[in-house]
C-alpha cells in the first residue's frame, strides 16, 4: 500500500522549499511561533510593568534584558520540548492541551525563579514571571488554535471507514453526521481481514471499529501498517468496557472512543527518558565504577577467563546488539545443550558465583549499553533472537515492547519471577509502556534495589 502524507504533518510539510525540508528533520514552525510569543509576553510584560515607574527608561531595560530574556524563552523551549507540546497529535480525540500548556509554562518560569534565586543580581523580575506564568498559556494555546485551523483547512473533512455491521454501520453514520463537516463516511466493512486493501480503495485516513471483536485481528500486523500509513484508528467504547477503567475516552458524534496506537511512547516521552537514562549514569558513576573494577577482579579470581560475558539480543526497533555480562557459569554452558534458560541451583554457575546472580551485579556491565544508547535503566528485558519468533507467533503483539530499548530492569522483574510466564511478563511490560512516567522510572529502581537486598527470584 502506497503511504500518503501523515494527517498531524504541519502545513508546510506538503510543500516544496526549504520549511518542508526542515520539517522532515524534525523541525516545526511552532517552535518559532511560541518562541516569538514568548519573547513578546516578556517584554511587553516588563514595558507595561516599568512604564508605571516615574524612573522608566526603556533604553536601559532594553540594553539589560535583551539577551536575557533569549535564555528564558530556550529554557521555555526546553521544557515544551521535553513536555510533550511538540508532539505531533492525532486529528481526532488528542489529549486535552489546556492542563499541560499551564503546567509546562509554569515549570519553566519555576526553573528561571529557582535559578534567578541562587544568582546575587536577580536577572529577571520576579513580578514578570508570575505575570509571563499567568499571561503565556493563552498565547500558546492561541498558537495551536492557529495551527489547527490551518490544518483543517489544509486537509478539508477526515476520510472515514467504518468498520461494523450494517445496522451499526447506518446509526453510527448518522451520529458522525453531527460532526460538522469534520468527517465524511466513504465507506464501510464488516471485517478487518482486508483494512489495508480498502483504506487505500477509499482513500480513508480514519478507520472506526464499531465492532469489539474487530480489534483482535487488527492486532498482530494491520495496526502496524496503518499508524505507518499515517492513518488513525479509533474504537468504540462499550458499556461493557467501562469495567477496565478506560482512561482518555474521547467523543465523536457524541459515541465515546479511544484511540488506538501501537507506539506507547510519544517521541517527547523517549527524549526524556533518555536523558534520565544518561542523569543517572552520572549521578551514580562515582559508585558503580568502583563496583564494576571490584566485581571485575572477584569475577577474574573465582571463575578465571573470560571476566565478560556476550551475548547478541533484540533491541530497540528489533534490532539485535551485543549485551555485556559478568559471566557467571562456566564457559560454553550451552554447548551441548543449545539455548537453556537458567534455572534454580543450575550447576553451570559457577562455585561461588551464585550470590554475583543473585545480587545481580553480573548484570553491571550492561550501564556501558545503556550509555551507547542500546538500553535504557528501566525497561522491558531483551530476549535472544532464538526466542523472538516463537514469542511473536504465540503473542500477537509482543513486537510492541521493542518499541523502547530493552532494559536492565523493568517492572516484570520486580513484580513477577524469574520463571514468571512469558504471557504474564509481557503483559507487565506493555502495562509499563503504556503508563511510563518519570516517576514510574524511579519506583522500578527503588523496588529493584529491594528486590536485590532481599535477594528474591
Amino acid at each position: 500500500m502506497t503511504e500518503p502524507a501523515a494527517p498531524d504533518e504541519p502545513v508546510s510539510s506538503r510543500r516544496s522549499g526549504v520549511l518542508a525540508g526542515l520539517n522532515a528533520r524534525g523541525f516545526r514552525m511552532l517552535y518559532l511561533m511560541d518562541a516569538v510569543v514568548i519573547y513578546a509576553v516578556l517584554w511587553l510584560v516588563t514595558l507595561f510593568q516599568w512604564w508605571l515607574r516615574t524612573d522608566f527608561n526603556p533604553s536601559g531595560y532594553l540594553g539589560r534584558y535583551l539577551w536575557t530574556y533569549v535564555l528564558v524563552v530556550l529554557v521555555h523551549l526546553a521544557v515544551f520540548y521535553f513536555g510533550g507540546l511538540y508532539d505531533r497529535t492525532p486529528r481526532f480525540l488528542a489529549r486535552p492541551m489546556a492542563t499541560r500548556l499551564v503546567a509546562s509554562v509554569w515549570l519553566a518560569a519555576l526553573l528561571v525563579g529557582g535559578v534567578s534565586l541562587l544568582l546575587d543580581d536577580y536577572p529577571v523580575p520576579r513580578s514578570v514571571l508570575v505575570l509571563e506564568a499567568l499571561v503565556g498559556p493563552l498565547v500558546l494555546a492561541g498558537n495551536r488554535w492557529v495551527v489547527g485551523r490551518l490544518r483543517r483547512r489544509r486537509e478539508g473533512p477526515a476520510r472515514a471507514l467504518l468498520v461494523g455491521d450494517p445496522d451499526t454501520v447506518r446509526l453510527a453514520t448518522e451520529h458522525l453526521c453531527q460532526t460538522s463537516g469534520e468527517l465524511q463516511v466513504v465507506g464501510s466493512t464488516r471485517s478487518v481481514a482486508d483494512i489495508t486493501t480498502r483504506v487505500a480503495q477509499d482513500g480513508a485516513r480514519l478507520v472506526v471499529l464499531l465492532d469489539g471483536d474487530a480489534l483482535e485481528p487488527l492486532y498482530h500486523d494491520s495496526l502496524d501498517t496503518l499508524e505507518r500509513a499515517g492513518v488513525t484508528t479509533l474504537q468504540i467504547v462499550r458499556p461493557q468496557d467501562s469495567l477496565l477503567g478506560l482512561k482518555n475516552v474521547g467523543e465523536l458524534g457524541g459515541m465515546p472512543f479511544v484511540a488506538l496506537s501501537t507506539h506507547t511512547l510519544s517521541p517527547s516521552q523517549e527524549r526524556l527518558k533518555r536523558w534520565m537514562d544518561l542523569a543517572v549514569l552520572l549521578v551514580t558513576a562515582p559508585v558503580t565504577l568502583p563496583l564494576i573494577a571490584l566485581t571485575a577482579l572477584y569475577v577474574r579470581i573465582v571463575a578465571g577467563r573470560p571476566v565478560m560475558f556476550v551475548q547478541d539480543r533484540i533491541g530497540k526497533d528489533g534490532d539485535p546488539f551485543a549485551m555485556y555480562k559478568f559471566r557467571s557459569m562456566v564457559v560454553d554452558a550451552e554447548a551441548g545443550t543449545g539455548p537453556v534458560a537458567a534455572a534454580v541451583g543450575d550447576r553451570r554457575i559457577v562455585r561461588g558465583m551464585g550470590w554475583i546472580r543473585a545480587t545481580r551485579l553480573d548484570e553491571l556491565p550492561q550501564l556501558a549499553n545503556v550509555l551507547l544508547g542500546r538500553m535504557t535503566i528501566v525497561g522491558p528485558r531483551p530476549v535472544r533472537p532464538a526466542e523472538l519468533a516463537a514469542y511473536e507467533e504465540q503473542f500477537p503483539g509482543y513486537h510492541r515492547r521493542h518499541q523502547s530499548p530493552p532494559g536492565i530492569t523493568g517492572l516484570a522483574q520486580v513484580y513477577g519471577r524469574y520463571h514468571t510466564h512469558i504471557a504474564w511478563k509481557l503483559g507487565h511490560d506493555l502495562h509499563y509502556l503504556a503508563n511510563w512516567s518519570p516517576l514510574l522510572d524511579l519506583h522500578i529502581m527503588v523496588r529493584t534495589a529491594w528486590v536485590i537486598i532481599t535477594r528474591r527470584v
